[in-house]
């Protein structure tokens, strides 16, 4: 192996276990009487978990896994800008607009995982 090579796969490797590392963070437990805030949050542990399988069984390399996680990262922030606004909770309106957003990357991961 040359150095160009081994250093694109240390690169690759570190992108890979910053992702997965980004994931676990991200995983939340429901919390009571926030219905809403559970919805998202359980969406977004899912497709945690449907990323990391792609990962895993090669179907994703780790610069679709990093933009992957990335875009579930800056779904996680807005749901936290939301419900500091009120109380913790989430309007349905913004329940929507989240759910939109992980409708676009639950496609996205959908079709890199198939291709």
């Amino acid at each position: 192996m040359n150095a160009k090579t081994t250093f694109r796969n240390s690169l690759i490797g570190l992108l890979l276990s910053a992702a997965l590392a980004s994931g676990a963070a991200m995983a939340q437990t429901d919390v009571p009487g926030h219905p809403r805030v559970n919805e998202v949050n359980n969406r977004l542990e899912n497709q945690q978990d449907r990323i990391q399988a792609g990962v895993k069984d090669g179907q994703l390399n780790a610069k679709q896994a990093t933009r992957d996680e990335t875009r579930d990262n800056n779904i996680a922030a807005r749901e936290s800008a939301d419900q500091a606004k009120h109380n913790g909770h989430l309007t349905k309106r913004e329940q929507r607009n989240l759910n939109k957003s992980l409708n676009k990357d639950s496609r996205n991961i959908h079709r890199q995982r198939k291709n």
